[in-house]
């Protein structure tokens, strides 16, 4: 292919904020990435509860649509943080994802780079992620945009289980 050509094939994309009527396609997109991070098994959420994250009264997210032409290729969905070290806002970037159809074009980049963009608006403290450790594509890729990856660093979870036998005095008393 030609160089210029490639690099119409390359660019051929828009992203801008999603709408409420894209929280169909965003949620079968993070389908898609539950299945491929091998999480499909942990998902839980509902159109409803991806709209009320987004569009609710008191939205908890933002997200991102990319598009190649009409062809919905990827999203990216963040949040605010705060950093008490830093003292500012940061961003929280909770997915990234292109479409394998669409990978290779510059869109993965693209994506963070608007999210960075938000990062900085904000007050540029923090612009922080998670990657899985097998996945190998994507932390070369990150680490190729200057990202750091944290060793010192162990990530906890608690799931609502978790935290209800947290608040439950008997079921404390009882392990």
């Amino acid at each position: 292919m030609p160089a210029a050509a490639d690099a119409r094939r390359r660019r051929v994309f828009t992203i801008s904020a999603a709408a409420e009527a894209d929280v169909p396609v965003l949620l079968a997109m993070i389908r898609e990435l539950a299945e491929f991070e091998r999480l499909a098994h942990e998902m839980q959420i509902s159109a409803d509860l991806l709209r009320t994250a987004l569009f609710g009264e008191r939205p908890v997210a933002a997200a991102l649509l990319a598009r190649a032409g009409d062809a919905v290729a990827g999203y990216a969905i963040y949040y605010r943080t705060f950093s008490t070290f830093v003292g500012r806002p940061g961003v929280f970037l909770e997915d990234v994802y292109v479409r394998p159809e669409f990978r290779q074009r510059g869109l993965g980049r693209a994506l963070l780079e608007a999210v960075a963009k938000t990062s900085v608006e904000l007050g540029g403290g923090r612009l922080e992620w998670n990657a899985l450790d097998w996945n190998e594509n994507a932390l070369r890729f990150y680490r190729g945009l200057g990202a750091r990856v944290m060793d010192d660093w162990v990530l906890l979870r608690m799931n609502p289980g978790d935290v209800r036998k947290l608040l439950d005095p008997k079921a404390l008393a009882t392990e």
